[in-house]
């Protein structure tokens, strides 16, 4: 059996679907009753740092599809070593997880800078029974990673600030092994990732669900 339908894991998504699903909403409430000029100036930072920051009670998480979409993909790879960019309160992380398990252990190393969303995402991970599959790296990502021991992993799954997809994806690529997937969601949001993926002849990339662009590394 998946570990995705598991009671504690399938249950513990219904509520954090349902959550997201309250919390975007009263984000994009609390969002638009700003000030066109607050709005402006959060939306101007091209870190997306001090809008996220504002955003530490939202969820954002993937969408139930992406994140069966996930699972899919790691399986039909046999992943056993995944770098996440954006753990949130670990809804994608969840599925990741799952997988890496179901394929017979790994880790997924996944990165978030909200201090309050590593505690719920560590929380909720010991709630699914999945938290010996993850290390959650606390702070910005552009250090946290750095500071990661190389090693080849096999998927890169891109859902943090969406201009900061280039970076993140130039700090993992050189471990990323051939063969290995690069899934960005919301892609759209980065057209200079998409630019860089979709020109590299190193790489074969395609759109294949909602926003979420899906890469294979064809040689070093």
């Amino acid at each position: 059996m998946s570990t995705l339908n598991h009671p504690a894991v399938s249950t513990l998504l219904d509520q954090l679907f349902a959550a997201s699903d309250t919390t975007k909403a009263e984000f994009s409430s609390r969002f638009s009753n700003l000030d066109a000029v607050e709005r402006n100036r959060l939306v101007a930072d091209s870190s997306h740092r001090e809008l996220y920051a504002y955003a530490k009670n939202a969820h954002l998480a993937v969408s139930r599809s992406t994140g069966k979409l996930l699972y899919i993909l790691a399986r039909l790879m046999n992943a056993r070593t995944i770098v996440e960019f954006g753990t949130s309160f670990g809804v994608s992380t969840i599925h990741l997880a799952a997988a890496v398990k179901d394929n017979g252990g790994g880790k997924v190393t996944s990165t978030e800078a909200e201090s309050s969303k590593v505690i719920g995402a560590r929380e909720n991970l010991a709630k699914a029974g999945l938290a010996k599959w993850v290390d959650i790296l606390e702070g910005d990502a552009l250090q946290t990673l750095s500071s990661h021991a190389s090693r080849s992993i096999d998927a890169l799954f891109l859902d943090g600030a969406k201009p900061l997809y280039p970076q993140i994806f130039a700090l993992v690529e050189p471990q990323l092994r051939v063969g290995g997937l690069v899934i960005a969601d919301n892609a759209d949001g980065s057209p200079e990732y998409l630019s860089r993926l979709r020109n590299d002849p190193r790489y074969c990339s395609v759109r294949i669900h909602e926003d979420v662009e899906l890469s294979i590394k064809l040689e070093d």
